[in-house]
């Protein structure tokens, strides 16, 4: 009984711990995702002034109008995979969550695939930031390939968006991207040189965390990115920042290059001494520096075991071995019977020429060399000089982009089935963020409603808090190891021939009992008063005992183990000496 009230007891508490920590402890998400009431989902609206593009994908008359697949070819790629050929088409999600919520899901694998969407007017980069936010939702998995969007620059090259392919012009590209264990979420912008003209594509660092789950849990993600007028930038997955900086210094290469630049045309002299130890020249090797004592020598205080067989082989020809009928001495020259162990040697001691074994020789010092000093003539690492860089300009505000007209998507995946929704492009984080509210968060609170269980917080807890394992082993451990403690415990087998509290009452045993009481008394007291309080001190004491076992029976179930234990301490109490055939045990004298 009191071990497994102990077990509860510890199990309890483990519990509340954990609860406590996980539950006490969790800080606000980045973003408050909003209330969805009873889930209901309706198609998202957002104010037409508000946004540059957007498109939930749940009016399919309205994609076919609004969305044109590329005709186009990929240059330098044979022609029987050039042709973007991907296959695209507007339906309900494998795994449905909100009824009738569409998206654009990309179909086919191992081929090219584009499609664009011209925005409902252009975006200029002036004093508005840069807001794009999607969904994505990698059905299958996925293994290689991409789910990134392309923001298409304003120009001649954009005008007809059934040329679109990989080379059209775009000022952006965002989104996810991963390879084997490559795993990326693209931020490039093209940057153009205000001297020359040239276009540069500028890769954003990678991101602080890693979004491996993303490419595996076959479920929707929501990427947004947000790029402002003071030349700043936030990257966001789910609502969580996950990369953030400055345009002028995250990027390779940076926006601005250097002023000055290596000389291509200076060459290192040849006289220049780079070594900044060389041998001390007045350093003499000693006299009886010994070079040629090799690392190693025979032990000479070992011998030949007996028995040790030097005129047998260790390897003999396989005697059950036969030359191939097609074998050609010609050809293939003598044929030669493959070796085998000699099966004499697996009884011996040991075959073949004993050598003794070698040990590390005290004598060897190896080559000398003359130890190393501080070069009198050092003159450092030599490095080009600078000159000043001929293509050298400073941008202010690379913010200001080139202008954007569409929007794209241009993909090759090993995997099918990748969905794309609830596209927006607006120059408000608040107008962004209330259709994720619409969109996104609606599927991402039913899915954590399914799934989110007591066990999933505590993982989710303790991967973000790495001391939360060391908590989960004490509160799981202290636990696990009372009940096995109970267990090996309660195997220990229990002695024979003992009675046990739950064995019946014999009436004889009673009276037996009484009887023995009676003679006890009679021998030891002068009259009959002590036989009278024997027998009522027999009587109390089966009284005692009957109320003793009504409060056992009140309080039971316990543990076999504590009754037994109870059991024998009564027995050793009451146990009386037996008497002797023929006659009455004396009394032991009582001690003064």
């Amino acid at each position: 009984m009191k071990g497994k009230s102990m077990l509860r007891f510890s199990l309890l508490a483990a519990l509340l711990a954990t609860a406590t920590l996980v539950c006490g402890s969790e800080e606000p998400e980045p973003e408050v995702i909003h209330d969805t009431g009873d889930l209901s989902y309706e198609s998202p609206y957002a104010d037409p002034a508000k946004f540059y593009f957007a498109d939930h994908f749940d009016d399919k008359d309205q994609f076919a109008d609004r969305w044109i697949k590329s005709q186009a070819k990929k240059d330098d790629t044979a022609d029987e995979i050039a042709k973007y050929d991907g296959e695209w088409d507007v339906e309900l999600p494998k795994r449905t969550l909100l009824a009738n919520d569409l998206g654009l899901v990309l179909k086919s694998k191992a081929k090219h695939a584009a499609i664009a969407s011209r925005l409902s007017r252009p975006f200029v980069f002036s004093d508005r930031p840069l807001v794009v936010q999607y969904e994505v939702n990698l059905q299958d998995g996925q293994e290689c390939g991409g789910s990134y969007i392309k923001l298409l620059s304003s120009g001649k090259e954009t005008t007809d968006l059934k040329q679109f392919r990989d080379k059209t012009p775009y000022t952006i590209m965002f989104g996810p991207d991963k390879c084997g264990n490559d795993v990326k979420l693209h931020f490039i912008f093209r940057h153009v040189n205000p001297i020359n003209g040239t276009i540069t594509e500028k890769h954003c660092r990678k991101a602080k965390d890693r979004l491996d789950d993303a490419f595996k849990d076959k479920q929707p993600h929501l990427y947004q990115l947000v790029v402002r007028p003071d030349n700043t930038y936030v990257i966001r997955f789910d609502h969580k920042i996950i990369n953030e900086g400055s345009l002028f210094t995250e990027f390779t290469p940076p926006v601005n290059p250097p002023k000055e630049i290596d000389d291509p045309e200076d060459v290192k002299p040849t006289n220049w001494d780079e070594r900044e130890k060389i041998p001390d020249p007045d350093a003499k090797k000693p006299d009886d520096w010994n070079e040629n004592e090799p690392p190693q020598i025979p032990d000479t205080s070992t011998s030949k075991p007996e028995g040790w067989l030097d005129d047998v082989e260790e390897m003999i020809p396989d005697p059950n071995a036969e030359k191939p009928a097609d074998w050609d001495v010609e050809m293939d020259g003598e044929w030669e019977a493959p070796l085998i162990a000699n099966p004499v040697c697996e009884k011996a001691v040991g075959c073949g020429l004993w050598k003794a074994p070698m040990i590390s020789n005290p004598n060897y010092k190896g080559k000398w060399r003359a130890p190393l000093i501080d070069n009198p003539n050092y003159q450092g690492k030599w490095a080009p000089r600078k000159i000043p860089n001929p293509d050298f300009f400073e941008d202010t505000n690379p913010f200001k982009m080139t202008t954007i007209a569409a929007i794209g998507i241009e993909l090759w995946s090993m995997s099918s089935d990748i969905l794309f929704d609830n596209l927006i492009i607006t120059d408000d984080e608040e107008v962004a963020r209330d259709w994720a509210a619409q969109t996104f968060d609606l599927k991402r609170k039913l899915i954590d409603r399914e799934a989110e269980t007591f066990v999933s917080r505590v993982l989710k807890f303790a991967n973000e808090n790495p001391w939360m394992w060391a908590v989960l082993v004490v509160v799981v451990g202290l636990p696990l190891a009372i009940v096995i403690y109970l267990a090996c415990s309660k195997s220990t087998p229990a002695p024979t021939a003992r009675t046990k509290k739950t064995d019946e009452f014999v009436p004889d045993d009673e009276q037996d009992q009484q009887e023995s009481y009676r003679t006890k008394s009679n021998l030891n007291s002068p009259s009959g008063e002590h036989e009278e309080g024997a027998q009522a001190e027999t009587v109390d004491g089966g009284e005692d005992e009957e109320e003793g076992d009504e409060e056992e029976e009140e309080n039971e179930p316990e543990d076999d183990e504590d009754a037994e234990a109870g059991k024998e301490a009564e027995e050793l109490l009451q146990e009386e000496p037996k008497e002797p055939e023929g006659g009455v045990k004396k009394r032991k004298p009582r001690r003064e």
